[in-house]
């Protein structure tokens, strides 16, 4: 199970973005967000969403076994064990484990919360 996107049905509303910043860090900051709207200029109106395919390509790699499971099945670092290396970030093939200045080098992913499936007025975004 993962979070899937069809993007081309992405309006590059970001909504999205909102959603997963306001549900996971309490705040209204898309840099925040676990997943990626990356915009195709000149293309009018052509966006790329970028998801977290759970492959855990991250788990095996990180050194301290600091990259979990939840109940869901979605991979998520542990904050408390993680050493900030970034072998994670490196590893990742589709470039959606992010940092924000606000917590250092500590790595977060998508955990499937679906608070983005809930706001896409589009539904290029669903959890299967």
């Amino acid at each position: 199970m993962y979070l899937h996107a069809d993007s081309s049905k992405c309006s590059g509303c970001r909504a999205c973005l909102v959603a997963c910043s306001l549900s996971r860090f309490g705040v209204n900051n898309p840099k925040k967000a676990r997943l990626a709207i990356i915009p195709h200029f000149p293309d009018p109106g052509v966006f790329e969403v970028k998801t977290c395919t759970q492959c855990g390509q991250c788990a095996e790699v990180c050194p301290v076994d600091a990259i979990l499971q939840n109940e869901k099945g979605a991979y998520y670092i542990n904050w408390d064990d993680c050493i900030e290396c970034g072998a994670c970030i490196e590893e990742c093939p589709e470039g959606v484990i992010f940092t924000h200045p606000d917590y250092g080098d500590k790595p977060f992913e998508c955990d499937l919360c679906g608070e983005c499936v809930e706001v896409c007025g589009t539904n290029a975004l669903w959890i299967e």
